[in-house]
């Protein structure tokens, strides 16, 4: 581990400007009342296909909102870091078709500034109902970003959480890839409190990841067409 220093509790500031721990009550009672909001980009990125039957998380876990290290520091996206994001993954277009969402829907060259924003909010609001779980990876002074960290649910038995990254091309071709992927699993183990977390692409392979997702929908439909 490199030097960690985890705030999770009374963050005063942070924590009430980000509303995320302790007053999510109100928050989740008016986004049922609302329309949900739409997921693009990063977002749609790594939906999965079907919600958890149980809350992702337990309702007394406190969520990470600030992970320092000696090289990096971990915040989870929104809108202050709309612009910062974009730059990131605008610079590394080809590279993140391949190694992160393999298609072209994600990263794209006509993404709009209202597009990267609308993005943001989108993982906000996911952070702050507690559905899934979007970081930016910044430099210790926070002007740059380098990467990336999602934590979601799986729809996939005997797993979880899944758990996908990404860094830009010049951090990849740094090797920042590998470390930043071998910190995280170990942070998986040491904060949070998932017994099996997937890790597909890198410790599963995206062929066996994606025959057990299409399984899963497949029993899904096939209960649901039980029912009816």
């Amino acid at each position: 581990m490199m030097g960690l220093n985890v705030r999770n509790a009374a963050l005063g500031l942070a924590l009430t400007t980000l509303t995320m721990a302790g007053c999510l009550a109100p928050v989740e009672a008016s986004a049922a009342n609302e329309a949900p909001a739409p997921v693009t980009g990063q977002a749609a990125a790594v939906t999965q296909e079907a919600k958890p039957a149980s809350p992702f998380v337990p309702e007394d876990f406190t969520v990470p909102i600030l992970v320092e290290t000696k090289k990096f520091k971990i915040v989870p996206l929104g809108p202050d870091l709309a612009k910062v994001d974009f730059k990131a993954y605008m610079s590394s277009i080809e590279h993140l078709q391949k190694t992160f969402t393999r298609s072209t829907d994600w990263p794209h060259k006509d993404i709009s500034d209202a597009d990267a924003m609308r993005d943001m909010e989108t993982e906000q609001a996911r952070f702050r109902n507690r559905t899934s779980f979007a970081y930016a990876i910044l430099t210790p002074d926070g002007s740059r970003e380098r990467g990336c960290v999602y934590v979601y649910p799986s729809t996939v038995e005997g797993y979880d959480a899944v758990v996908r990254l990404w860094v830009t091309k010049d951090e990849y071709d740094a090797g920042f890839d590998a470390e930043l992927y071998d910190w995280v699993v170990g942070w998986m183990r040491k904060d949070w409190p998932f017994a099996k977390v997937a890790y597909p692409g890198r410790a599963i392979d995206w062929a066996t990841w994606d025959s057990a997702v299409a399984a899963n929908k497949a029993r899904k439909a096939a209960a649901e067409g039980q029912k009816n």
